[in-house]
């Protein structure tokens, strides 16, 4: 009679696990290890270790789709950037100096230089606040708009008009661009739309055998 007890027990067992109302023993094992690897992986000290894994993921990704651009480090603060004109074949290369500071209207860009060659041959170069920038204040010789800025390299200073790209950049002179390059202190003062401001640089360390080769001059 017991026996017929215990038989009956386990049908019953039987049928209450096949209508899902109750998990066989083997699962709550299973529940106890899933919920151990979710203590360890959200353990503080885990997480703060994952963070900062994919944080270095972020910034090489970031990197890598610097190089993709076609970007490349030549030394100090100088990033060149490489075409070539798939109609011409024209080869230009561009040299990108970024400022050591930000402006008093400037949001998260700081001011740039740059600087580009065609065909081993200087092109032009551009000096970029990142700021709007204030009217122009004088006629050039064949009477395009210009701004006077002054300029200082290491030690020494001197004004030019430099040709007013409407709104955001000013066209810099080659003899200006040609010191850039030899220097170790160079700075701009302009007139934004906001007041007088000052641009601070620091060219030194370029490779000068990439600027030989890409703009035709040794800026040594």
């Amino acid at each position: 009679m017991r026996s017929s007890n215990y038989l009956a027990g386990d049908a019953a067992d039987a049928e209450v696990v096949h209508q899902g109302k109750r998990a066989p023993t083997g699962s709550r094992e299973e529940s106890l290890k899933a919920e151990s690897f979710f203590s360890k992986i959200f353990h503080p000290h885990v997480c703060v270790r994952t963070l900062l894994a994919c944080t270095i993921l972020l910034c090489g990704a970031t990197v890598s789709s610097w190089a993709q651009d076609g970007g490349i480090p030549v030394g100090g603060k100088w990033w060149e950037f490489d075409t070539e004109d798939k109609m011409t074949l024209a080869k230009k290369a561009k040299f990108v100096l970024s400022a050591d500071n930000f402006l008093r209207d400037s949001t998260y860009q700081k001011p740039k230089i740059e600087v580009v060659c065609i065909n081993s041959k200087l092109e032009n170069s551009f000096f970029n606040p990142n700021v709007k920038l204030g009217p122009p204040n004088r006629p050039g010789f064949w009477g395009q708009p210009q701004a006077v800025v002054l300029v200082r390299v290491d030690d020494s200073h001197d004004t030019h008009g430099w040709n007013w790209v409407p709104g955001h950049a000013l066209s810099m002179d080659k003899g200006t661009t040609r010191k850039l390059f030899r220097a170790n202190v160079f700075k701009v003062e302009f007139r934004s739309a906001g007041g007088p401001e000052i641009a601070e640089f620091s060219p030194s360390g370029i490779y000068t055998d990439r600027v030989s080769k890409a703009c035709g001059f040794n800026p040594k």
